[in-house]
């Protein structure tokens, strides 16, 4: 079995779809840079990436922004196909929406359309200004989206709330101190000094800045909650006969995907320690042929640390409460076992909205087609993990992705 997975992988079904491009411009506030403007540079700088024009595209994939209704509605209403002037030849504009795992989910849906022929060359887009919205109208919003408004909400719960809930069950089920938690933030801003689009791109930070930041829902300190931020990435899919023909010598294939939606309401979650990372973790390793010790990167989804110790965990990377003292260890960092959230994460790199988890699945593929700048690129990258998860951590869904030679 392992052998057939193999030449499966050498050679490559014609339909099996692959990245070929990635698109990003810098994150943080930029209260300057409209909208629009924003997703047509991504979308230009990705399809540049994929040595593509954009009349090449027959299928844009939209990921939603969360800090305008109205910008919403020009997604929604083929805005995009106008702007980069493919009326006609682009065959379908539409939108994918899961929260924080819609990245995970709108690839699915890219390899679907692409395997079934139903489209060739597909662009996904996303970009998002929680930096530069109205502070009160988005403190309305995490106050109240994915809240139960007959259970949960009338208690005053929110993000930041849900959050701490999560790391004090994690905290008291691992043994694990705020020390050893705040490291997990320390690897991320690690990350994100070696990342001139991240939002804090040379400003480094300790545990000991961390511990000693505000607190801001116990026992989240400041620097332990995601900064809001403005930001955009796009990615290029398209078949692996299609590359061939445009003379591309490498791309990224998806090896592996499993997924598991466990809760709505956070109080139904059976263990806030675990979620649903174990059983998505076992799909997906069934489905690819290899395992966490087989990956050179991972991209996880960080809006808090607990979430990414607790998926590391789930998905077989450490052990069973070990997850934030992996990452005292160091081995998340820059140089260190399995180099993790390269970009600087959410939490380093910036928070911005749903694309959050996009921003590191488009890093883990750059890392894959080995186009990240010298003093971030992972060496010999084949392999890597992407982790997604949207809502109150509602679900778990996970990329294996790996880099593969196209023979051209």
């Amino acid at each position: 079995m392992a052998e057939n997975w193999k030449m499966h992988v050498a050679a490559g079904d014609a339909n099996d779809p692959v990245f070929v491009g990635v698109g990003e411009i810098p994150t943080g506030k930029f209260p300057e840079r409209g909208f629009i403007q924003a997703l047509t540079k991504v979308a230009l700088l990705a399809l540049k990436d994929a040595a593509m024009v954009p009349r090449d595209i027959d299928t844009i994939i939209l990921i939603p922004n969360l800090h305008s209704a109205a910008d919403q509605a020009d997604l929604v209403f083929s805005r995009m196909v106008e702007e980069l002037g493919i009326h006609g030849s682009c065959k379908a504009s539409y939108m994918v929406h899961s929260g924080g795992s819609t990245s995970d989910n709108a690839v699915r849906a890219a390899h679907g359309l692409i395997t079934a022929g139903h489209a060739q060359n597909v662009l996904v887009l996303q970009c998002e200004r929680w930096g530069s919205a109205d502070l009160n109208e988005m403190i309305t919003m995490l106050s109240k989206n994915g809240i139960p408004g007959e259970w949960e909400l009338p208690t005053g719960i929110q993000f930041n709330a849900i959050g701490a809930m999560i790391t004090r069950r994690y905290m008291h089920a691992s043994g694990s101190t705020a020390a050893e938690m705040a490291s997990i933030c320390v690897t991320l801003r690690n990350w994100a000094n070696l990342n001139e689009n991240a939002m804090f791109y040379t400003k480094p930070l300790t545990v000991e800045q961390i511990l000693a930041s505000r607190m801001v829902a116990d026992p989240l300190h400041s620097y332990e909650c995601p900064p809001m931020a403005d930001g955009a990435c796009a990615f290029v899919v398209t078949s692996t006969e299609n590359a061939k023909k445009r003379g591309i010598g490498h791309a990224v294939r998806v090896a592996g995907s499993g997924g598991c939606v466990s809760h709505y309401c956070l109080s139904q979650e059976p263990d806030q320690a675990v979620l649903g990372w174990p059983l998505a973790a076992e799909r997906a390793w069934a489905q690819s042929g290899w395992g966490p010790g087989d990956a050179d990167i991972a991209q996880i989804y960080d809006s808090y640390a607990a979430v990414t110790a607790i998926a590391i965990e789930g998905m077989g990377i450490c052990e069973k409460g070990e997850g934030a003292r992996w990452f005292a260890a160091g081995h998340g960092d820059p140089g260190g076992k399995l180099p993790m959230n390269t970009n600087g994460g959410l939490l380093s790199a910036g928070h911005t909205g749903v694309g959050g988890g996009t921003a590191l699945l488009v890093e883990g593929i750059r890392q894959l087609l080995h186009r990240a700048p010298d003093k971030r690129q992972v060496d010999g990258c084949q392999r890597a993990i992407i982790g997604g998860s949207g809502g109150s951590y509602m679900d778990a869904q996970i990329l294996l992705l790996e880099r593969t030679s196209l023979g051209a």
